[in-house]
């Protein structure tokens, strides 16, 4: 059967700010102030009097005016205002009629909106280590900078707080046209600033939609968390972010971390206390986790510099003569067992209590999916079901005997292995060439899979199954139990005498079932084979890589269009038009992941998600981060690129030319068979490190193929060697606190390479790319690259403009900056005398 059909599109949400009159003849300025709002106006000149005005309740989002001073005042430009479309393409065919709804933004209060000043960072910094520990958890200056050092902060002094320094009107000017002539002109530099009464307005309409964080109060949930721990008599309760089938991204009704802390971020262990309430986080999520946490939380940041390693480490380093509860179906059999051994020195142990306490006190859980399973045929698989079937079942015949290795005695029926249980989601769908909607962003279903040498039982909710799909698994003689019904399966042990193998990321309640003596742990078969794609997988990634790049450059086409005629677009609105281009796409499902779109201080959290009402404007100050991806029928596409609408200051380009050197890098990269991802992890921080500069999170990740967009087991801070086959993402970046970001990622395939020497006869690897979107030169500090990494610029673009041209044939906007960014120099014009910038681009 077809794929569920996507959720309905919100409404249009392209506002119209500014838009060039056809006249150069100045227009009085009407400003007009009220108790919430402040905004800008032009009056209509009389060839606009007939058009319909936007209502007051309206005027926040109506057009910016522009007004020049001094020797300027002679090309001041009126505005006019527009309630009809805005797409300039009829290529783009979007459903919808009108880009002018309005929603309002709350007002922040004056002390909210210097959140990013010196001041309150610092403050803010000093919260993360308010925990009342016994270990102190410093962490870095800034994000991704680990301990700070000198270059770190110098580029924070010399950069300008968003406070002290709003972008002025023209500040970065690009080339503009009349349209009453189509005349090129160069723009001048405008003495518009925040002393002004247009900028003061334009600030004040920049801080109103700054982000917005609305923090849960989370004092009557914990109380109710620890009325059930002292009925337990636990000392600590812990709430991982897992479901019971180890999954990184949850469906809703599995979000208990999220529900109980407030914090959105996809990883993180909330642990509660008599008294107290933590949550450990990786480095991703540090400053997410501190905007969004209330006051009754303390946030531990994992990893950091002198601080714990996890939040196992920073459990067991507190608990002492504890009794720490858990859901033993959401913790890990590895993580379990590492945990309990630990514990034991502490005279610690942990608890599992019969039902869950989140589930006991959350009212109003949502329910999980009850969205049909559906088919992933051939023709995007490459490989029927019934012969991975037959390769699990090889790999369970060929593992020895569970029996110590100093006994000589033949083994025993109970010593040999006769079957494996699988519950990874992911591994599932792969396994049977079957797919779902039950998790946001990732096309599968909960089930779970016990295979023997003779039998095999899928545990899932009848009513996901069609006729289709009990056909197809009734062609695989499968068995079809209830989901529930694996734990009365593993209690009454049904396939007799013998050993289950189990990977260890299985959850430690089914172990806990099998008991010690009834199961092996053993790295995960599937997960290997899975990681390796067969060509048919590997001509779908490219096929939906191509048509996902062709998207990208639509609407990056269309964004710089529109910020350039002086549009207000936000975070929100840029990612919203993005999935709109995906949806036209053959073969579209979905989002593969929540789109990150990012400006300014926000680029500056790696995982930042916008909502509606707290995105920030997209400025001309500050990079422009994107990190988004489509889930396709053939492939799952992830790609980032950072791109600046203005002039981008010297840190900011010496900075990007150093990711993009670490990007370049890894994307040459030639290595001997067994070479693992970790030991090419340096390549992309080499020249980062030359400046003293770093980034915390890993530099890439194995993805699926119509799956997850993260896979394993392999990835560059893994120590698994890379294989043909592999696919790996490739995203440097660097992030600087409450300033700006920036992240380049493309999607590599390991292949065979041949080299001048073949050494010893060795194989030699490398990387073909798959992402097909252009890298945007103008943050390019031209003198830091050398000859080799310039023309591996220029050739990147130029592919992207052959393999692209006939994917954007009717949009002829997106085809003529697809040919200027391949054209464009490296580097951006400096200003002439006067003022003037001529940037011919």
């Amino acid at each position: 059967m077809a794929p569920p059909p996507p959720p309905p599109p919100p409404p249009p949400m392209c506002f119209p700010f500014t838009n060039r009159s056809r006249t150069r003849e100045a227009s009085p300025l009407i400003v007009r102030t009220d108790s919430e709002k402040s905004y800008a106006s032009s009056q209509r000149s009389d060839n606009h009097s007939n058009r319909s005005e936007p209502s007051d309740n309206n005027s926040h989002r109506s057009k910016r005016s522009h007004h020049s001073a001094g020797s300027q005042n002679k090309l001041v430009r009126s505005g006019s205002y527009s309630t009809t479309r805005t797409l300039a393409s009829d290529a783009e065919k979007l459903s919808f009629d009108s880009d002018s709804e309005v929603y309002d933004v709350p007002t922040l209060a004056n002390e909210s909106r210097t959140k990013f000043s010196q001041h309150s960072r610092n403050d803010s910094k000093s919260a993360l280590t308010r925990a009342d520990s016994k270990k102190s958890t410093k962490w870095g200056y800034g994000w991704g900078l680990g301990k700070a050092k000198e270059r770190e902060r110098e580029m924070l002094e010399r950069s300008p707080s968003v406070e002290s320094e709003r972008p002025p009107l023209y500040k970065s000017p690009t080339r503009t046209s009349s349209r009453s002539s189509g005349s090129k002109r160069p723009p001048f530099y405008s003495n518009d600033s925040a002393s002004t009464l247009v900028g003061s307005a334009y600030e004040r309409k920049i801080n109103d939609v700054e982000s917005i964080k609305e923090k849960v109060d989370t004092t009557e949930r914990l109380e109710d968390i620890r009325k059930l721990m002292a009925k337990e008599k636990l000392d600590y309760y812990i709430v991982p972010s897992e479901d019971p089938h180890q999954s990184e991204y949850v469906a809703a009704s599995d979000k208990r971390r999220s529900w109980i802390s407030g914090f959105t971020g996809s990883a993180g262990q909330a642990i509660i206390s008599k008294t107290a309430a933590y949550l450990v986080t990786d480095s991703r999520y540090w400053l997410q986790a501190r905007d969004e946490l209330d006051t009754n939380w303390h946030l531990i940041p994992g990893g950091a510099v002198d601080g714990p390693k996890d939040w196992i480490d920073w459990l067991v380093d507190r608990a002492k003569d504890s009794k720490i509860g858990i859901d033993a179906r959401m913790i890990s059999h590895e993580k379990a067992t590492s945990l309990n051994i630990q514990l034991n020195h502490k005279n610690s142990k942990l608890i599992y209590p019969p039902q869950n306490f989140i589930d006991m006190v959350w009212k109003e859980k949502p329910l999980r999916s009850k969205e049909p399973v559906f088919i992933q045929s051939l023709e995007f698989t490459g490989r029927e079901a019934s012969t991975k079937i037959a390769e699990v079942r090889a790999w369970i015949q060929a593992q020895p005997p569970a029996v110590p290795s100093y006994s000589k005695a033949t083994p025993t029926p109970a010593q040999m292995h006769i079957g494996t249980l699988i519950t990874s989601l992911s591994s599932i769908a792969w396994l049977l060439n079957l797919r779902g909607s039950d998790i946001p962003f990732n096309p599968l279903f909960y089930a779970y899979l016990f295979i023997s040498l003779d039998r095999v039982v899928l545990f899932l909710d009848p009513v996901k199954l069609t006729d289709e799909v009990e056909d197809h698994l009734r062609a695989l003689n499968i068995e079809r139990k209830e989901y529930n019904d694996i734990w009365a399966f593993l209690r009454r042990r049904e396939w007799g005498e013998g050993k289950v193998l189990i990977s260890p990321e299985t959850s430690y309640a089914i172990s806990l079932m099998l008991t010690h003596f009834r199961y092996t742990v053993a790295p995960s078969f599937i997960d290997n084979v899975k990681a390796v794609k067969n060509e048919v997988e590997l001509e779908g990634l490219r096929r939906a890589y191509l048509r996902d790049g062709a998207a990208y450059v639509r609407w990056l086409a269309w964004l710089e269009h529109k910020i350039q005629q002086g549009y207000d677009i936000t975070e929100y609105e840029a990612a919203w038009r993005l999935t709109e281009y995906r949806r036209q796409n053959k073969h579209y499902w979905g989002l593969a992941y929540e789109n990150i779109s990012a400006s300014g201080p926000n680029a500056a959290l790696p995982h930042y998600s916008p909502t509606k009402s707290g995105a920030r404007m997209i400025d001309r100050d500050t990079p422009y981060l994107n990190d988004s991806g489509g889930q396709y029928r053939d492939g799952t596409c992830d790609t980032t690129r950072t791109v600046h609408f203005g002039r981008p200051s010297i840190d900011q380009s010496e900075a990007y030319t150093r990711v993009l050197q670490g990007h370049i890098a890894i994307d040459s990269a030639v290595f001997p068979e067994g070479t693992t991802g970790s030991q090419l992890d340096v390549l992309a921080r080499r020249a980062l490190w030359k400046d003293g500069l770093n980034y915390m999170h890993g530099t890439g990740h194995g993805f699926g193929s119509f799956l997850n967009v993260h896979e394993g087991p392999h990835g560059f801070s893994s120590s698994v060697a890379l294989v043909p086959g592999h696919v790996i993402t490739n995203e440097p970046g660097f992030y600087l606190e409450g300033r700006w970001g920036m992240r380049i990622e493309s999607a590599l395939a390991i292949r065979r390479v041949k080299t001048k020497g073949e050494f010893n006869g060795d194989v030699w690897l490398g990387f073909e790319r798959l992402t097909c979107v252009p890298i945007q030169t103008r943050m390019v500090k031209e003198s830091m690259l050398t000859k080799e990494e310039k023309q591996w610029l220029k050739d990147h673009n130029k592919k992207c403009l052959e393999r692209l041209e006939p994917h954007l044939k009717g949009d002829k906007r997106a085809f003529k900056w697809l040919k200027r960014e391949s054209d464009r120099g490296i580097g951006i014009a400096s200003p002439g005398p006067g003022g003037i910038t001529i940037d011919w681009d």
